[in-house]
């Protein structure tokens, strides 16, 4: 067996270099995610120590869905404000689902693009690059995501460069975890703190309109809407009709009525259950495909509001990009909408009982102006109301008003008649 070559003392040097420099990059990165819990911080800095390290032209990290089924795409060197959170892989699918699902790293030092398992996005520039490394995310041998480092030209990369990006996303999977729990456990203090919201603007004396318009707004922040509305059933015309939205578009105001069965909202009433559309630009049920291209629409959750076995309406949330909503944010818009619909039934319930008060008021006042009418003309009771109706309907005036005024002439006829003092 033949002896190992003692190294020279510049490769002991190299070695040394390698090594100071991946104890600087480990503490860099250390101190990075000991210092935030904002995932997308984190995220951020990953992104820009990678790039630095490996002198790459793009870096992309994906992290794996709420549902774990899929790859997200949560960050990028590059400007992608528009493709960030909208770019998803399953596992398995492409080389970063294939990696996320295998947990082993792929190395391509050139026409990455020829590599059976490469999917085209056509959106990314990066489908256009020539050297690709793939790592998988991991923490407590459970797979969190992936980074991937692209190259526009060839690269082969060194053994060095690739123990530091597996080394990397080794340390980076437990702040990546710990980032994305505190960040769920803001968002579900959020969603509580609209609900109290809205359970306090449901039972204050605040107008119909105004509570429903609050509860859209306080809706849409929550659910990350585009655009959140609410449509109620009509019961004359058997139409649903859209009374609040916090959208500024007035084409999306003044959309049409839907008859109950008819597009998304009127199958939710009709079936009463919850229905969810991907997309509503490619949904063939959907009535308003255009309007919703025009406002950038895409998926679409409509939620019946139901008070007790009746449904008076929906809740609308639609994102501007595809978005799949997770049963717990299903069960959050329902919650809303009973709310929203306890509110209108409480504001109905109000109308009726003053409706009450009213005709019993306007009672009271007919049949006071009655008995001034039989005392003074020696009529019948029924000779009296018919008088006071004959009177309403050729000035035009309401019961009332006819009323008030036969009884206010009365009162001023009985003290022109009182004695004056001396």
């Amino acid at each position: 067996m033949p002896e190992k070559r003692p190294k020279s003392l510049a490769e002991l040097q190299h070695a040394l270099r390698e090594r100071t420099r991946e104890v600087q990059v480990l503490h860099r990165i250390s101190e990075s995610i000991c210092s935030t819990l904002d995932l997308e911080s984190v995220l951020k800095h990953i992104v820009e120590v990678v790039v630095e390290v490996t002198k790459a032209d793009a870096c992309l990290v994906y992290l794996l869905s709420e549902r774990r089924d899929e790859l997200v795409l949560r960050a990028s060197n590059n400007p992608h404000p528009k493709l960030i959170g909208r770019i998803s892989v399953g596992l398995g699918e492409g080389i970063t689902g294939w990696v996320a699902r295998e947990r082993v790293p792929v190395v391509i030092p050139k026409h990455a693009s020829n590599d059976p398992r490469f999917k085209f996005f056509h959106r990314l520039p990066e489908d256009r690059y020539q050297a690709f490394v793939s790592v998988p995310i991991e923490t407590k041998g459970d797979i969190v995501g992936v980074i991937n480092v692209q190259h526009k030209r060839a690269k082969r990369y060194s053994e060095d460069t690739l123990a530091l990006l597996s080394t990397i996303a080794k340390q980076v999977g437990g702040a990546i975890e710990n980032a994305r729990l505190y960040e769920e456990m803001r968002r579900r203090a959020f969603q509580l703190d609209t609900l109290s919201q809205v359970s306090e603007t449901v039972v204050s004396n605040r107008l119909i309109e105004e509570v429903l318009q609050l509860i859209v707004s306080m809706t849409a922040q929550m659910m990350e809407s585009k655009i959140c509305s609410i449509m109620l059933v009509d019961d004359a015309s058997g139409v649903l009709r859209i009374v609040a939205t916090q959208s500024l578009s007035e084409a999306y105001r003044r959309k049409p009525p839907l008859k109950i069965g008819q597009s998304i909202s009127g199958r939710a009433v009709k079936e009463r259950r919850p229905i969810y559309i991907p997309n509503v630009t490619e949904e063939g049920g959907y009535f308003y495909r255009d309007l919703a291209k025009q406002e950038s629409l895409c998926s679409l959750l409509s939620v019946p509001m139901m008070m007790k076995d009746k449904v008076v309406g929906v809740i609308n949330s639609y994102t501007s990009h595809l978005h799949v909503f997770s049963p717990e944010e299903v069960k959050l818009l329902q919650a809303i909408a009973n709310q929203a619909a306890v509110a209108i039934e409480h504001t109905r319930l109000m109308e009726k009982s003053f409706e009450m008060q009213e005709a019993l008021e306007i009672r009271k006042l007919v049949e006071r102006a009655k008995g001034y009418l039989m005392q003074r003309r020696g009529l019948t009771e029924q000779e009296a109301f018919r008088l006071l109706q004959r009177q309403s309907m050729n000035l035009r005036k309401s019961m009332r008003e006819i009323a008030e005024a036969v009884i206010l002439a009365e009162e001023l006829q009985t003290s022109s008649q009182l004695p004056r003092k001396p």
